[in-house]
């Protein structure tokens, strides 16, 4: 192993194209699969092959807009790893998004797949726009050619999308469609996330949210804590952060924070949460103005003195300069890469429970994995039995990773990189090379 120590951050992966950032989203995933490959020892050649993307597919997209002029978008999809079965992602539309940013986000499905020991890979999509200055005919317009131009890599047993930023429902709707169009047949099987009328499943809109929240169960049960008597900060109020919080209220928890793109608002004697989700729905989706709480910065509610943090906004939220300011026991990753690479040391030496993305927000992709199967089959569970079998297989994820920390005497992401990992090339030196 101390041969192979230093290879990994040397000459073996070396990205092509602009120098990225260290906080970057790919940088912060390649920092933790290093850590990893040098743990498990992990073969040069196996490194070389897990650290690239299978495919990286880039297509313009023309539009013809409502004004009858035409407009040509930028889709992309990247398939990182498809040895455990078909590659699965969301897409997402946003007008910054790149490449880099697909492949990070492609990297981490397979990782996150792999450590809830669901039977695929990962993937990722995007379209470079921006859907609010978008009518809903050119939305749906961009939709269908951009999955027209995928119908090639898309496929139930190939590549199936998920939603993801600014998708929805109606999206995967389009997609389902526009594939079973061109397929003479409808397959549904193709997309997760649709409306339960064509397909979906029960408990979806949940899944990511009650998964969380039976990971942080299970972390306050590892540190002797009980449920009804730990404080929760939430940042970001949207799906994931809402049924967290709402979640963890049930369990008795005094939710004493929450967050949306208008600020911070706390209550030391903790906040009604079915009060805030209504007064949500009843604003325009915003808590502005919530009167159940004082006003305070996004900033401010990290730092709160509290046993649960859940960052379920955006990522790169807690960085090497702000790390040392939090107090919370846990930290439960409700947003993809809220906490930076450089930052994991700090927590770390804090003695900080960090519950990684990989892990804690992966309840979405077991319940799209439990649509695709419903798909599949042609019958469907009810919620009860989705969230049943969630709610079982988050916590035996969370006993593995947590296993294997303790075998290693390593943090849980770093846990959740190697059980992830090791599983993934473990099954590709059984299948081998095809040559």
């Amino acid at each position: 192993m101390s041969n192979k120590k230093n290879v990994y951050h040397t000459s073996i992966y070396k990205e092509p194209g602009p120098k990225l950032d260290k906080d970057s989203p790919f940088e912060s995933m390649m920092e933790r699969f290093r850590f990893a490959a040098e743990i498990l020892e992990l073969d040069e050649g196996l490194f070389k092959y897990l650290a690239n993307p299978v495919k990286q597919v880039i297509v313009s997209i023309p539009v013809i807009m409502d004004n009858g002029k035409l407009e040509v978008f930028e889709g992309y999809r990247v398939i990182h790893d498809n040895v455990l079965g078909p590659s699965k992602g969301g897409i997402r539309y946003t007008p910054d998004v790149h490449i880099e940013e697909i492949k990070a986000l492609a990297a981490w499905m397979t990782w996150k797949c792999a450590v809830v020991n669901v039977p695929f890979g990962g993937a990722k999509g995007g379209v470079r726009c921006n859907p609010k200055e978008l009518s809903i005919g050119e939305l749906e317009r961009l939709t269908r050619r951009y999955t027209a131009n995928l119908l090639e890599v898309f496929g139930p047993d190939r590549d199936i999308p998920a939603p993801d930023m600014n998708t929805n429902e109606q999206v995967m709707a389009w997609i389902m469609d526009t594939y079973s169009m061109n397929s003479l047949r409808t397959e549904t099987a193709v997309v997760t996330g649709k409306p339960i009328i064509l397909g979906g499943s029960q408990g979806r809109k949940e899944a990511t949210g009650r998964g969380l929240v039976t990971v942080v169960l299970a972390g306050l049960s590892k540190l002797g804590l009980m449920p009804n008597k730990v404080t929760v900060a939430v940042q970001g109020f949207g799906n994931v952060g809402s049924v967290s919080a709402d979640l963890m209220y049930e369990q008795g928890a005094s939710v004493i924070a929450i967050s949306d793109i208008s600020g911070g608002y706390y209550n030391q004697k903790g906040i009604d949460i079915p009060a805030a989700i209504q007064y949500l729905r009843n604003n325009d989706m915003s808590l502005s103005g919530f009167p159940g709480a004082e006003p305070i910065t996004n900033e401010e509610l990290l730092q709160l003195n509290c046993d649960v943090l859940i960052p379920a906004a955006k990522e790169d939220q807690i960085s090497k300069s702000s790390a040392d300011k939090i107090k919370a026991k846990i930290i439960a990753e409700g947003a993809n890469g809220p906490v930076t690479a450089n930052a994991d040391t700090i927590l770390e030496q804090k003695g900080i429970m960090v519950i990684p993305d990989i892990l804690a927000n992966a309840g979405g992709v077991t319940v799209s994995y439990f649509e695709w199967v419903q798909d599949r089959q042609g019958y469907f569970w009810t919620e009860e039995r989705v969230n049943r079998r969630l709610n079982r297989m988050m916590r035996n994820a969370f006993d593995n990773v947590y296993g294997v920390s303790e075998k290693y005497k390593i943090t849980l992401r770093q846990a959740a990189y190697v059980y992830a990992i090791n599983r993934v090339a473990t099954t590709l030196k059984l299948r081998g090379i095809y040559a």
